[in-house]
């Protein structure tokens, strides 16, 4: 059922695949549960040599101009292009998303390399002439040296794109620590990397675990560290990384609603949401996990979108009319079937329920299908929970203002969308939300590339986000030049 048969993976560090490590973790197909690969726990020496490499190649990288810097990542972009489909279908097998699913997510990671193209305009200085007499003040940005990034298993090609272009164009020496889960994918990133002809030491892979994080977190040459995960983890990268005196973005969990207002196009509004709901197998730091119909949306939004999730087909995402993929794991799916229990406990009604359901040929797979649970108790432990999975809560309010207060009490601010045909509405729900996204007729509102992916509250630890100038703005930092040249000091000619 696999296109990539079991094979043993590699660091890549110094510019050579290696790999000293004794320790190996399964990496399994989540819809056969099929073993793919085998991952390395790299040991803390191994984590040593590669910021050794980084900060030895940092000397000369820091003095290459700009304009070559990311010559390296134009021929990036045409490989990724080239090899998309390899990549898609490496993503599917390791993360379980549809084919459909991982060509976007490809194609949001290639916005980010080529908006990063433009540096040399992105982490330009400031200047003014005679800020006293005969004194000029300058500001220019330089590199902080070796950075690092720890990404998540939902989007193993995009999200290292967030964070790599930005921070080698800029002149640092980049590491990246993949998910143990879906290691498979930034492999083949790597090998590309490799072929762009950035100089050895630049971009470097190194696999692992907590040990292997924490060994890059306390690394005094690791100068920043960008994270991407669950809220308590980010809390713990943060925290330990900062104390370890280093610059952190760490982009935590969310629990996102969306308000539907009478006045919705309750087809689109349907549509929209069922797919951001359920999309990724509700996997994704956007995805929708609360619905809040406003007076008379409800009857008419929990009928369609109950016709939508039991008729959503699911299973291996490399078949072509299938809509939903598995799960990462069993662990994962036991979760998200325990908190569906836990739901229905508190009180919720089970519309729709997807547990305990087999998909024809993928008997061993991670699949839970669309779930949905109505009368959601506001107060409950599962409207607070990132379930992370396809799972939609509804609830219920009589006015938008009492929906915008519900969007507003939870402790996550990632995102929030709303549906209607009301400016008015649209404009005070934008004004008034706490969430570093919104949506208005959306149900994803994830940015371009060239907007940093903002986050608010305990869905983001920092102050610079990822992507375009937070990126640039977070692997520089400022040098304010002030200097005088008195004319009796100059050479006369």
């Amino acid at each position: 059922m696999t296109t990539t048969s079991a094979k043993q993976l590699l660091n890549y560090i110094g510019g050579q695949w290696e790999s000293v490590s004794s320790d190996h973790l399964d990496v399994r197909n989540p819809a056969t549960a099929e073993v793919i690969a085998e991952v390395p726990l790299s040991p803390k020496d191994e984590i040593a040599e590669a910021v050794t490499k980084a900060k030895e190649a940092f000397k000369d990288w820091r003095m290459t101009p700009v304009g070559d810097r990311i010559q390296p990542l134009f021929k990036f972009k045409m490989l990724l292009e080239e090899r998309l489909d390899e990549l898609a279908k490496t993503i599917t097998n390791e993360c379980g998303k549809t084919y459909k699913e991982s060509i976007g997510e490809m194609r949001r990671g290639i916005e980010n390399v080529e908006v990063a193209c433009g540096t040399p305009i992105l982490m330009q200085g400031q200047n003014n002439e005679d800020i006293a007499r005969g004194i000029d003040e300058h500001m220019i940005r330089q590199p902080l040296g070796v950075v690092a990034a720890i990404t998540p298993f939902n989007f193993p090609g995009m999200i290292p794109l967030w964070f790599l272009p930005y921070a080698v164009a800029t002149g640092n020496c980049f590491i990246l620590k993949p998910s143990e889960k879906v290691p498979m994918t930034t492999q083949k990133i790597f090998e590309l990397l490799e072929l762009s002809g950035f100089p050895p030491g630049v971009v470097q892979l190194v696999n692992g675990g907590k040990d292997t994080v924490d060994a890059l977190l306390d690394h005094p040459d690791v100068r920043a560290i960008s994270f991407v995960g669950s809220t308590p983890v980010a809390k713990y990268i943060y925290s330990r990384a900062t104390a370890n005196g280093k610059r952190a973005q760490c982009q935590g969990g969310a629990k996102n609603p969306a308000v539907v207002l009478p006045d919705a196009d309750m087809e689109m509004a349907t549509r929209i949401l069922a797919d951001s709901a359920f999309g990724c197998a509700g996997q994704r730091c956007l995805a929708t996990s609360v619905a809040i119909t406003v007076g008379k949306a409800k009857e008419e939004f929990t009928a369609r979108i109950i016709e939508d999730a039991t008729s959503r087909r699911v299973g291996y995402g490399l078949d072509e009319d299938v809509v939903m993929g598995p799960v990462i794991n069993d662990a994962s799916k036991t979760r998200i079937e325990g908190l569906v229990e836990k739901g229905v406990a508190e009180g919720a009604n089970l519309l729709v329920d997807g547990r305990g359901k087999e998909v024809d040929g993928f008997r061993n797979g991670y699949f839970v299908h669309p779930t949905v649970l109505g009368d959601v108790n506001p107060q409950g432990e599962i409207a607070r929970t990132e379930i992370f999975g396809p799972v939609l809560s509804m609830m219920h309010t009589a006015t938008v203002e009492e929906a915008i207060a519900l969007v507003n009490n939870r402790n996550y601010g990632n995102q929030a969308c709303l549906f209607t045909s009301s400016g008015y509405a649209a404009r005070q729900f934008r004004y008034a939300v706490d969430a570093g996204n919104i949506g208005i007729n959306l149900g994803v509102a994830a940015p371009m590339a060239f907007f940093p992916f903002s986050g608010w509250n305990d869905s983001f630890f920092g102050d610079l986000h990822a992507q375009a100038r937070h990126g640039v703005e977070f692997y520089t930092q400022t040098k304010v030049v002030v200097e005088r040249w008195p004319q009796e000091w100059s050479r006369q000619f």
